[in-house]
């Protein structure tokens, strides 16, 4: 029912930049904290960066600097600014929309994902 679609991954070199994309369709209930998270093969998936709706983020760590996550709650849409780009960064990067409290549990919905590739 809710559709959330990723777009805007794709190669680039390292020091490159990239911006991600998020648009949120279909949702019956509001949209809470909206971000971005990462698995690398192998590795577990995190936490890139969150946004809620009045505009406080956070970022991991690895990413401080360098990512920016922004978002338009009228449109529930969201981006990943993504610069400085490293090997590190490679992934498959999901969208991630969070609702307010509804029915006494927070529902959530994961776009499929869109692969950012850093490579020379």
């Amino acid at each position: 029912q809710v559709q959330v679609e990723e777009s805007g991954g794709g190669l680039v070199q390292p020091g490159g930049s990239l911006r991600l994309s998020c648009v949120v369709s279909m949702s019956m209930i509001a949209i809470d904290t909206m971000a971005w998270y990462r698995q690398a093969p192998g590795k577990e998936r995190e936490l890139v960066a969150s946004i809620s709706p009045g505009g406080n983020t956070d970022y991991a760590d690895s990413v401080k600097g360098r990512f920016t996550i922004s978002r338009d709650n009228s449109k529930i849409t969201a981006w990943l600014q993504m610069a400085s780009l490293k090997a590190e960064d490679t992934a498959i990067y999901y969208c991630n929309a969070e609702t307010v409290e509804w029915k006494q549990r927070k529902w959530t919905y994961w776009g499929q994902g869109t692969q950012v590739t850093v490579s020379s």
